[in-house]
């Protein structure tokens, strides 16, 4: 029989026990459940609402369980439906009667709700960590190549001149927002629901506080209702992984499209790529485009959650079982993501030579070029004009700026003098942008270095 059982007159079929089941997926909570009945256990004895005896005994049983568990000694069943059901009723085998007194003054309701904040409060910890690990391998990547010129675009045209460490330290700062969200979703899930109940509390004196020391919770849920029906703390895990996966994404793209011939602006390892079955010359960016593509995947994870308790009422519904696959996949998506990522990266090889080339292409530097002109005293707009103008020359005479002679420049305008050429040089261009924020190199070093302070204090 059901630990349930006893109001219903026969068995649930055995299609209902196969479809209502969930240990298939929510036995990886086992550690956060037992740990959790472990707390639940020790503060029910220390409140005399269950005999010490009989809560010390539950507590071991449960360690050993926890043992076995972690040592692959256990298997769990289906007609036990979850990993509660299925904990509870293997420890009322191993140490008799003492067991049944385990879910005094607690539903399963709390019960899951209390081991997805506690695996929550995991998985953002591990995600922080990925994170920090990526971001310092970009940060010792940009070191190497401060003085790196390369074009920066817009519209995936050539813009202007950059340096590569100044374009890496774009992504910095979105791994560092990506942290900081993964923070925030931690700070959400360490909030301890047990004392729920199903929904209304319990009429114990159950002693949640002291539940929440012993499972290192910063506070308390404070609405009984709330705490059975919230998910937010799962979305908002999943929500970061989604932006978090769209900064591996955008980054892969510009991995792949750099790792081409057209671009050659980098070289993916070997032990990174793949081959093709027919051709034989190929090496294709896979782990790059597998990641752009796991994305997807995950934004799915989020919706499908989102979509599942926006029609809930309060409180808890079946439904909410639905949250553990899609959260547990969207987590182990971003996971694995970030590992395999941050390994590709600290291989990848930076053509600068190519990089480099590829900025003086393009006419990057014809901002410059008509910020020269204001510097004789030309307005923006008249400047602009100019630069524009010239461009169009050059394009017909199949001419970069820095080829034009003086008179041929003076032709467009009166204001050109010899220093031209120095102040449209690729260097200078970078150099001369010296705000902060922007790809001088000193400026980049200070963001470096910016970031390494902030990894350090926060970490």
């Amino acid at each position: 029989m059901k630990l349930w059982g006893g109001r219903f007159s026969k068995a649930t079929d055995g299609l209902v026990d196969d479809f209502h089941s969930s240990i298939s997926f929510d036995q990886r909570l086992y550690e956060q459940d037992i740990q959790g009945s472990i707390a639940h256990a020790t503060m029910l004895g220390e409140q005399n609402i269950i005999p010490r005896e009989d809560a010390d005994r539950i507590v071991e049983g449960l360690k050993g369980i926890l043992q076995d568990a972690r040592e692959g000694k256990i298997q769990w069943h289906v007609d036990a439906e979850d990993i509660h059901m299925n904990v509870e009723a293997l420890l009322t085998e191993r140490i008799g009667e003492a067991g049944k007194r385990l879910h005094t003054g607690r539903s399963r309701n709390d019960q899951v709700a209390l081991d997805t904040h506690m695996y929550a409060k995991v998985a953002c910890l591990d995600t922080v960590q990925m994170l920090e690990d990526l971001i310092e391998v970009l940060l010792d990547t940009a070191e190497k190549h401060l003085h790196t010129i390369m074009p920066g675009y817009t519209h995936l045209q050539k813009a202007q001149p950059i340096t590569l460490a100044h374009h890496l330290m774009a992504y910095v700062q979105m791994f560092l927002r990506d942290r900081d969200r993964f923070r925030h979703a931690y700070a959400a899930a360490d909030v301890m629901p047990l004392g729920s109940g199903a929904l209304a509390g319990t009429t114990y004196p159950l002693n949640r506080e002291r539940v929440a020391e012993l499972l290192d919770f910063s506070a308390i849920t404070m609405n009984s209702l709330d705490g059975v029906a919230d998910r937010d703390y799962l979305l908002d895990y999943m929500s970061s992984a989604s932006i978090c996966m769209m900064h591996l994404s955008r980054f892969c793209e510009e991995m792949i499209l750099w790792n081409t011939n057209e671009f050659h602006f980098v070289e993916m390892d070997d032990a990174f790529s793949t081959g093709s079955s027919i051709m034989p010359q190929k090496k294709n960016p896979d782990v790059a485009e597998l990641i752009r593509g796991k994305t997807g995947r995950v934004y799915g994870d989020l919706l499908a959650l989102l979509t599942t308790m926006k029609g809930l009422p309060l409180a808890y519904n079946k439904d909410m079982q639905e949250d553990k696959e899609a959260f547990f996949d969207a987590r182990d998506t971003v996971v694995k993501s970030l590992t395999v990522f941050t390994a590709m990266l600290r291989t990848v090889t930076f053509r600068t030579e190519d990089m480099e080339r590829g900025a003086s292409g393009g006419f990057t530097n014809a901002t410059d070029l008509a910020d020269y002109l204001v510097r004789q005293g030309v307005p923006f707009r008249d400047a602009h004009r100019v630069v524009g103008e010239l461009v169009a020359h050059c394009i017909a005479e199949k001419k970069a700026l820095l080829d034009l002679t003086l008179p041929e420049l003076q032709q467009f305008h009166p204001a050109f003098k010899s220093d031209v050429y120095q102040a449209i040089s690729m260097k200078a261009c970078v150099e001369r942008r010296c705000i902060p924020g922007a790809p001088a190199p000193e400026m980049v070093m200070q963001s470096i270095q910016d970031a390494r302070t902030r990894l350090a204090k926060e970490s």
